[in-house]
């Protein structure tokens, strides 16, 4: 089964797209944590995840500040240096929905990871580490892991411009059959 996906053609249409895709970026958003009150006990969470021109959002869970999305979220990767930005709002009914945080990421340790050679590795083998700085957004250490056959991330996000909140977040790379991924 295909996941869905999200193709904004530019100039070139979705061909061009196409010609320059390298693969798709499975995130799964797992969960929030310890997420900023909005309404008057609670918010109404909803993640959204920008690459490039690409964006998608998961669904909104009501009176939640420690919601379980679960959901899998699946980017077209045709230029593996731009960063990821996931924003955190607090859907409102009668007005424009609040924001309640940000984060960004690269993903250049986990393309870098896709042109090893992995297939005689065990299971679970690490294969890079990065770890939280004042630069990155990463709440804990962050491992990329071959794993069943595929290279996977797991990354603790630590929200920016607001009071409290972490996302928890998996990669996994799907490759495409003929395109350079």
């Amino acid at each position: 089964m295909m996941p869905d996906v999200t193709f904004i053609p530019e100039s070139g249409g979705l061909l061009a797209l196409m010609d320059n895709l390298l693969g798709l970026l499975r995130i799964r958003v797992i969960r929030g944590v310890n997420l900023a009150v909005r309404d008057v006990r609670s918010s109404d969470p909803y993640v959204v995840v920008k690459m490039g021109k690409l964006k998608l959002k998961t669904r909104v869970i009501k009176k939640d500040i420690n919601p379980h999305w679960n959901e899998d979220l699946t980017l077209s990767v045709s230029d593996p240096s731009l960063p990821i930005k996931l924003t955190v709002y607090d859907h409102d009914t009668f007005t424009k929905d609040d924001k309640m945080g940000y984060a960004e990421f690269d993903i250049k340790s986990f393309t870098e990871a896709l042109k090893m050679n992995l297939s005689n590795l065990p299971s679970g083998t690490t294969i890079s580490r990065m770890l939280p700085t004042r630069q990155n957004c990463l709440a804990e250490e962050s491992c990329v892991v071959w794993k069943d056959g595929k290279v996977i991330q797991d990354i603790y996000l630590r929200l920016r411009n607001v009071e409290c909140g972490e996302v928890e977040i998996q990669l996994q790379w799907i490759d495409l059959p003929n395109h350079k991924g």
